[in-house]
């Protein structure tokens, strides 16, 4: 299967199968590549109907050259792959709502070999400050998504991500959705629930704690998965 990024012949090779109706399988194989790198980029450079494969070209040349290391991954796809998977990673968990900054290091902490990362490993492997480091971690453990351990001996924090992570961050996310809700129903009354605005926050209140409520209940049901 061919290695490295995609060059701009493959991204030619891409924007005519598309405009041929290939599903991104068919495209993948004439070009002996993952279907989930043909997937990720058209995805990331405008999807089926809005690709130019001019523009993606000089988009992905553009990323390259703002300098953003790519992530060191403790074993995987070779090195041209490696970039290209890091990048994404990142980038679909900005689209989900995290920081830049905060994706870099949640994304680093994933792919180190035993998710177990000081603060100045972050800072060396992200090739970023320290302050950025330190915002950051403290974003993600507020939100659930990273644990801290104390090394006492060295007296510094080692900043960590398990199978539990996943368990605990969506926890962490629910309960926040549930405070929302409940906000939202408290305001609704406050409003008055005979009024526009009231049965508008009420609604959206009854809502959110539903959502919230079920994927708690969802969340302690597969737990067992991460075991």
């Amino acid at each position: 299967m061919s290695r490295g990024r995609l060059t701009q012949r493959d991204r030619q090779r891409i924007a005519a199968g598309l405009a041929e109706g290939r599903s991104y399988a068919e495209i993948a194989r004439r070009l002996d590549r993952p279907t989930s790198t043909i997937s990720r980029e058209v995805g990331r450079n405008g999807g089926p109907g809005g690709y130019r494969p001019e523009q993606a070209h000089r988009a992905t040349e553009r990323r390259s050259r703002r300098g953003t290391p790519a992530l060191r991954f403790a074993a995987g796809p070779p090195d041209g792959e490696r970039y290209e998977l890091g990048d994404e990673v990142i980038e679909m968990a900005v689209r989900m709502g995290l920081p830049k900054m905060m994706a870099r290091v949640l994304i680093g902490l994933w792919l180190s070999e035993d998710g177990r990362l000081t603060a100045a490993e972050l800072t060396r492997r992200l090739q970023v400050s320290p302050a950025s480091v330190s915002m950051a971690v403290g974003y993600l453990l507020q939100q659930g998504l990273i644990g801290r351990e104390r090394d006492p001996r060295r007296r510094r924090d080692i900043y960590t991500v398990d199978d539990n992570s996943w368990y605990q961050s969506l926890v962490t996310s629910s309960r926040q959705t549930i405070e929302a809700a409940e906000l939202a129903k408290a305001a609704g009354e406050a409003f008055g629930l005979d009024t526009p605005v009231g049965r508008r926050l009420a609604k959206g209140g009854a809502f959110l704690e539903r959502v919230g409520l079920d994927t708690l209940e969802s969340a302690q049901r597969w737990r067992d998965l991460l075991s």
